[in-house]
């Protein structure tokens, strides 16, 4: 049945996080626009809207899956009743309700709002879904689905950093910190995935102002204590962010009779402002070219640097840790390679935080008349300092794993398949550390040769005396081919990557997506690193040496043979349960 003519449409704004639903209204005059913009959202009426805070008429109801088993159950309806937090916020008493489905309700059923706790077999995502009527934007249903491979996926990540099993044997359930971090994080999913289906985008600056929202994709928040031991006691946030409290009031306040709804509502959003909440969403994060300092995938931390030299620091600790009590007795030895990925790459979203703020512009979703500003140009301090910290995660030292771990890692045995978590490999069934180095000192390259980025740094250092395009490329090759050249695994490793940043510098001097001065400066810094490899030939005896100049000599005579794609990709690794739907 279609829902009655009593809803309400609210106006949609760029600056409130809401999606939005558009339609051509060719009856429109000629002087104003011809496509409207409505602000997706549940109906809700106060009872008493002249009230300061009232119960609704009808309150949001939202149902779980009955059949989600314990202690999954308790986290998701604990995670999902956080958001009448901000509807409290927003003036309403009780108005967002969590239920289980009663065993004679269909979660197809359009009366009901659902949360599905559903099974796969391979890694996939969970969603925040709506039924919108196309006439107004009215949401009729919300429909989220969590996959629950989702909290093995965070309770592998929490065994790699801690390697809990000293006596080798299962951990009480109630003594568990890998169970209480994989439980926190279900229940921030639950209350991110509510948020979708209440008309929310994501929000990815939040983590710039201290976890402010839950729909943010937050990476866990890992400390070392005063014994310098790893704690995921901080992993989630516990709550509603203080952007959802704004955004939530902004899409369901009710206003008493004679309010000038327009003028009430830019209200919320500029003292959101005030207080220097942001929003950015996913046009301003995904790009490996994206330009915003601040919108970043599973960043955390105070900052992107600061956090990066945290997550370096307890990464080298997890490692040190690493070994057999990182899995239970009995389980085959191979089985350590799943939990070193995630421990391996741990740095991987926050270096890539970190490199976008390279060749970044801060802006904002300034509209004509507010306070905000538009664009502001990020100093050359600052990416100076990001470009230094990010080449750490591009020395051989870095990318090296120890000789104790590899040694520990046998072939899949028979019986067990291999899968796409796992390090690609160019060794055949052995573990291969070297394919694990090379995706993983290829990562932050992508971002750090980007076309587009590479492209705003020729026009920034132009504009403001921003970093150089050139600057930063020398400053590549100063770290990595002209360091001195260690022995054994580490010698190779800094050979590969050396090759690695070779690729993505040819692979930009003929990329057309680049503008011609980005192309010029490729040719320059090619031409000159060119000329330090003869030199370095001249003088270098060790026939490995040798055989690594020549070949990128060899190389260096047709740029467009570069392609980036030869290198081998990381594992998917991000936390399973998030994606471009999400």
């Amino acid at each position: 049945q279609l829902p009655d003519n009593q809803y309400e449409k609210r106006e949609f704004d760029p600056r409130s996080s809401y999606n939005s639903l558009s339609f051509m209204d060719y009856s429109t005059p000629v002087s104003e626009p011809v496509e409207k913009y409505f602000t997706v959202r549940h109906r809700l009426k106060k009872k008493d809207p002249n009230a300061k805070i009232s119960e609704a008429i009808k309150p949001i109801v939202y149902y779980l899956d009955n059949g989600t088993p314990e202690p999954i159950r308790s986290a998701l309806m604990e995670g999902a009743s956080w958001w009448n937090q901000a509807f409290e916020a927003a003036g309403y008493k009780n108005a967002f309700q969590v239920k289980l489905l009663p065993d004679d309700a269909d979660p197809m059923d359009c009366r009901y709002n659902v949360i599905n706790w559903v099974h796969r077999s391979t890694r996939g995502w969970s969603y925040g879904a709506s039924v919108t009527d196309p006439r107004t934007g009215e949401i009729i249903k919300g429909h989220v689905t969590l996959g629950s491979l989702r909290v093995r996926q965070d309770y592998l990540i929490a065994q790699g950093l801690l390697s809990p099993f000293e006596n080798g044997q299962k951990l009480d359930l109630d003594k568990d910190p890998m169970l209480k971090m994989a439980l926190a994080r279900l229940r921030q999913l639950a209350a991110h995935e509510i948020g979708h289906t209440l008309g929310l985008m994501h929000n990815y600056s939040a983590s710039a102002n201290n976890r402010a929202s839950v729909m943010d994709y937050p990476h866990p928040l890992i400390k070392l204590d005063s014994k310098g031991e790893i704690d995921l006691s901080d992993a989630y946030d516990v709550g509603i962010g203080e952007w959802d409290k704004a955004s939530i009031t902004f899409g369901y306040q009710d206003f008493p009779k004679g309010t000038d709804e327009k003028l009430a509502l830019n209200k919320i959003l500029s003292d959101a402002r005030s207080k220097g909440l942001l929003f950015l969403t996913d046009q301003d994060a995904r790009s490996a070219g994206s330009v915003s300092p601040t919108a970043h995938l599973w960043d955390g931390g105070k900052g992107p640097v600061e956090e990066l030299d945290n997550l370096l620091k307890i990464r080298e600790k997890a490692l040190k840790n690493f070994g057999e009590k990182t899995i239970r007795t009995g389980v085959p030895m191979a089985f350590l390679e799943d939990a070193l990925v995630p421990i391996y790459n741990l740095h991987r979203y926050q270096v890539e935080a970190v490199v976008k703020l390279i060749g970044s512009m801060d802006y904002q979703y300034k509209v004509r008349g507010d306070e905000q500003f538009s664009t502001k140009s990020v100093s050359k301090e600052t990416q100076q300092k990001a470009l230094e910290t990010a080449l750490k995660c591009l020395s051989a030292d870095f990318l090296t794993l120890p000789e104790n771990v590899i040694s520990m890692i046998p072939p899949r045995p028979a019986g067990y398949m291999s899968s796409r978590e796992l390090f690609k490999k160019r060794t055949g069934l052995a573990f291969d550390p070297l394919a694990a180095a090379e995706s993983t000192a290829d990562f932050p390259l992508q971002f750090l040769f980007n076309p587009e980025r590479a492209s705003r740094m020729v026009e920034y250092e132009a504009r403001n005396n921003g970093l150089g395009l050139e600057e930063m490329m020398n400053q590549v090759i100063f770290r990595t081919f002209k360091v001195s050249k260690n022995q054994g695994l580490n010698r190779k490793v800094q050979f590969q990557t050396d090759q690695i940043v070779l690729t993505h510098l040819m692979a930009l001097s003929t990329n057309e997506n680049a503008n011609y001065q980005v192309r010029a400066v490729c040719g320059k810094v090619l031409k000159d690193l060119k000329t330090y490899l003869e030199e370095t030939k001249k003088t270098v005896k060790e026939s490995d040496y040798q055989a690594h100049l020549d070949y990128a000599l060899d190389r260096m005579k047709n740029p467009s043979s570069a392609k980036v794609a030869v290198h081998k990709e990381l594992p998917p690794g991000a936390p399973i349960g998030c994606g471009e739907e999400d």
